[in-house]
């Protein structure tokens, strides 16, 4: 899990390329626990700084959290501009899961080749998705 989160990372502002569903989803749960857990402690103890914390850690999240969504609807073929489909009421953030959710699509796409099975499975090639 842990493995995911730094690779998103390390990947801070890269918008090209494709990412798999786990580098995604294990980017995304522990940006919750980390977001969640210091706005937790920031309320059981009053203590401001925490929440000074949680909103500094938010922020620092923020442009690697829309990179690896962008290289994650690059996975499915979908170009990054259709994280703006989010904004449609009622039905736009559903869409939008349900694409975050999809499986790769086989083989390269014109956003680069499959991060599954491709050269671009690197350190992750010993986890499954």
């Amino acid at each position: 899990m842990i493995e995911y989160f730094k690779l998103a990372l390390s990947k801070y502002a890269q918008f090209t390329g494709r990412s798999r569903r786990s580098e995604y989803w294990y980017f995304f749960l522990v940006n919750m626990i980390l977001s969640y857990g210091l706005q937790g402690l920031a309320m059981a103890t009053e203590m401001s700084i925490f929440g000074i914390l949680a909103a500094v850690v938010g922020l620092a999240l923020l442009i690697p959290g829309i990179a690896v969504a962008v290289r994650r609807l690059h996975d499915i073929g979908r170009s990054g501009w259709w994280l703006l489909i989010a904004l449609v009421p009622l039905v736009g953030i559903f869409v939008l899961l349900y694409w975050l959710a999809t499986d790769s699509q086989p083989g390269a796409n014109e956003y680069g080749p499959n991060p599954k099975t491709g050269e671009a499975a690197d350190i992750t090639s010993h986890l499954v998705d």
